[in-house]
């Protein structure tokens, strides 16, 4: 055979900054570069969108918003340059940005040849052959400002076609647990907490945990909780686009994230058959379940309850504490972090949590319109 012939050696990004199928979303920028944003694809057009719209889940996760989160000071101002006219949307594709506005790169020098440990350092490295040592580049849950940005976009057309209502909260920081009625929490409850935990015995408490582990130079992770109301029942695809595993790809995309569970989760393997299934009932006309064990998701399609899910977040990587690391030439080295981080990413990353879930509802029910004549 003829030899091949040599072609330089270049690496490709893939499709990892693209998200969704009918409904897809591409996010851009890094930490401490001049922006961030999101391109959306598939948005219907007509719908009523300002960037007010927008700058509300916006402000609910950006830094500096309270005393226990990071104190980089971000307006995250959001503009919308593209697929929006005279207040609706076009039907074309829907462009937001978000400046930087207080990236201090400075404070990551130290950095530039060592490896922290638990972040994407060392495997970034590995993939690319270099890395954007600024802040982690577009490993740092900075990224997520265009999530939250389209999430805004998708909870509107949610809100539209049939009320659906995502709303997720604090229930765990470290081992401190929130003991809550979910039927009686409303935004405004968890708005309410600067920790977002509708219980204010428990949010005082995670608060104050919260406050002592920032002062000792560590950190923390928890538990948040999520159920969507109003969901029709047969929103899924079969096989490998189950809403169950969407939704748990979404949302284990984000950073810092360790774990979802679905209803019962994991308790589930506690119970016999006939401990755990939802029976059928009649109800006001409707076939329902009379219990919710499987968090409104069956086969993994949507079965009109509410969907209810937990998601696990691992304690911030950046910490206050000398550790043994290497460089990248593989000296070992002593490294104390610096720069600005949540001693705990729960609080801000409720509105990242609503967001991935909108985004795949919002998806889903796009794909739904087209499975029957």
């Amino acid at each position: 055979p003829r030899d091949l012939p040599s072609f330089p050696t270049l690496r490709s990004s893939g499709l990892g900054d693209s998200f969704g199928h009918l409904f897809l979303i591409t996010t851009l920028g890094e930490s401490h570069g001049g922006g961030v944003g999101v391109v959306i694809d598939g948005c219907p057009s007509g719908l009523q969108l300002s960037e007010d719209d927008l700058q509300y889940e916006l402000d609910r996760r950006r830094p500096g918003q309270s005393k226990i989160t990071t104190q980089r000071k971000e307006s995250d101002t959001a503009r919308i340059l593209s697929g929006v006219f005279e207040g609706r949307t076009t039907g074309t594709a829907i462009s937001v940005m978000v400046l930087n506005e207080d990236a201090k790169s400075h404070a990551y020098e130290h950095l530039k040849d060592l490896y922290r440990p638990s972040h994407a350092d060392f495997t970034f490295d590995k993939k690319y052959g270099f890395r954007d040592w600024m802040g982690g580049g577009r490993s740092s849950a900075r990224e997520t400002v265009g999530r939250v940005a389209a999430g805004a976009i998708a909870k509107k057309l949610l809100q539209q076609w049939n009320n659906i209502q995502t709303i997720a909260w604090v229930e765990q920081i470290h081992e401190i647990k929130s003991s809550v009625d979910k039927e009686s929490i409303s935004e405004q409850k968890i708005e309410a907490s600067i920790v977002r935990c509708p219980d204010p015995e428990a949010s005082e408490a995670m608060i104050a945990r919260i406050h002592e582990v920032r002062k000792s130079g560590d950190s923390v992770g928890g538990i948040i909780r999520a159920v969507v109301r109003n969901v029709p029942a047969g929103l899924g695809e079969p096989v490998f686009d189950k809403l169950t595993a969407d939704l748990a790809k979404a949302l284990m995309s984000l950073p810092a994230t360790r774990g979802v569970e679905f209803g019962l989760g994991f308790y589930s393997v506690k119970l016999k058959g006939s401990e755990h299934n939802d029976a059928f009932v009649m109800r006001d006309g409707t076939i329902r379940t009379n219990t919710n064990r499987s968090g409104g998701i069956q086969g993994g399609i949507s079965n009109g309850e509410e969907i209810d899910l937990r998601v696990s977040f691992k304690p911030t990587a950046t910490i206050n504490f000398e550790q043994d690391t290497v460089t990248r030439e593989g000296e070992a080295v002593k490294l104390k972090a610096k720069g600005r981080h949540d001693p705990c990413v729960l609080p801000r990353a409720v509105p990242m949590v609503e967001a991935m879930i909108n985004l795949v509802l919002t998806d889903h029910y796009l794909r739904n319109r087209q499975s029957r004549l």
